[in-house]
């Protein structure tokens, strides 16, 4: 009974151009800021930040799904894995909407400057 060594390599380096290509993505709209994504407000937020916060949930799945080997498990691991990470991420969203907000309406209405 020998076991085989199976070379990742070339898996390696299509995770590695996957997420290059979603990180220059990124890059370039932080950059070039679309007034489009910008300027436009969906739920509290503008797109554009909505765009980063999808991109970068979809790397973090993806490095947890390729490197921590999530493809080879059974189906009920990885839901429990990735229905934790989903709630937890939209939950840490949900309270930067509404503290952000919350802060944001206390400084417009009071006597309070900004100062940073």
């Amino acid at each position: 009974m020998s076991h085989e060594h199976v070379s990742n390599t070339k898996r390696i380096w299509a995770v590695f151009g996957l997420l290059s290509v979603v990180t220059t993505v990124e890059v370039i709209l932080g950059i070039i800021k679309p007034e489009s994504l910008h300027l436009n407000h969906f739920l509290g937020m503008n797109l554009l930040n909505w765009i980063f916060i999808i991109l970068t949930v979809f790397k973090a799945y993806y490095i947890v799904w390729a490197f921590m080997h999530m493809e080879g498990e059974k189906p009920s691991l990885r839901w429990s894995v990735v229905a934790t990470v989903i709630f937890l991420v939209l939950y840490l969203v949900f309270i930067l909407l509404v503290e952000a907000n919350y802060v944001f309406e206390v400084f417009k209405n009071s006597t309070i400057k900004w100062n940073f």
